[in-house]
């Protein structure tokens, strides 16, 4: 089967798509955006997360037929029409919240999910919106520095 899409604000069509294929196959193997990555499989690690109709969705749950005519923006599409990278992307490598990198791009975009809708979100707020975001490598905190340091910057200059 043949889906049409909008991915990363480009219209795509993707052909041969067999009926069980996630929506995370075809963005990595089909249209070779592998910043979401595979992890398990379940929707448990958030190490998929992308923006299906502006919603956060964990990419390995989702049909790629669901996606017919839908839009989808990536951890790759966060970046700007420069190549600049998102105040979020940069936050997080600013504040070395990036280790082995697996699950980065999924703590990228539900972090810029939360201060889309919350600015300014408490600790606790922070932590709840990760909640489904899991990493083997880090104790969380520059994580959570890496939000505060996106968050105080979108705020002072708009980005989003």
């Amino acid at each position: 089967m043949r889906i049409n899409l909008r991915v990363n604000g480009e219209q795509s069509a993707v052909d041969d798509v067999w009926e069980g294929e996630s929506l995370l196959h075809v963005l990595r193997e089909r249209m070779a955006l592998p910043g979401s990555k595979n992890a398990c499989e379940q929707g448990e690690c958030g190490s998929c997360s992308v923006y299906l109709d502006g919603a956060l969705v964990c990419a390995c749950l989702v049909l790629a037929a669901q996606a017919e005519g839908r839009e989808v923006v990536t951890v790759e599409g966060l970046a700007t029409d420069h190549d600049d990278l998102h105040p979020v992307q940069q936050a997080f490598l600013e504040a070395g919240a990036v280790q082995c990198g697996f699950c980065t791009p999924g703590l990228i975009v539900a972090t810029h999910e939360l201060l889309s809708r919350r600015p300014d979100p408490s600790e606790s707020e922070v932590r709840e919106a990760l909640a489904g975001n899991l990493c083997r490598c880090t104790g969380y905190e520059k994580i959570l520095d890496a939000v505060a340091l996106a968050g105080r910057r979108m705020a002072a200059g708009g980005a989003g």
